[in-house]
């Protein structure tokens, strides 16, 4: 069981990137999916979340109508699309699959390796 991200990157204030979170060794349309991200300093935190299925998605505040969860079952993948960045949205980036989606981090079993996204002029 392995989950990689991808997809992070160097980019402007206003720019976008696209995180992909790729699953091996399980369908993760069975799994409620979560992006987190941890900037220095910082505890972890929600950034989005997803239902099996993708029927239900959730965003924190902080990103909410700038920031996209989507999947691609076809490819067992799950996507950020991430738009009008901003600095303080500077972090390393997680994906982790759980029961059911939650803030709560600890619900979550598995875990990506991370993903660098800087935000700066």
């Amino acid at each position: 069981v392995q989950l990689v991200e991808s997809g992070g990157g160097l980019v402007q204030p206003g720019g976008s990137l696209r995180l992909s979170c790729t699953a091996s060794g399980f369908t993760m349309d069975y799994y409620a999916v979560g992006w987190f991200r941890q900037a220095p300093g910082k505890e972890r935190e929600g950034v989005s979340t997803m239902s099996s299925g993708g029927g239900e998605t959730y965003y924190a505040d902080s990103v909410k109508g700038r920031f996209t969860i989507s999947r691609n079952n076809a490819e067992n993948t799950v996507y950020l699309q991430m738009n009008n960045l901003k600095a303080e949205d500077t972090a390393v980036y997680y994906c982790a699959t759980g029961r059911n989606p939650s803030w709560d981090w600890s619900r979550y079993n598995y875990w990506g390796q991370g993903t660098q996204v800087t935000v700066s002029s």
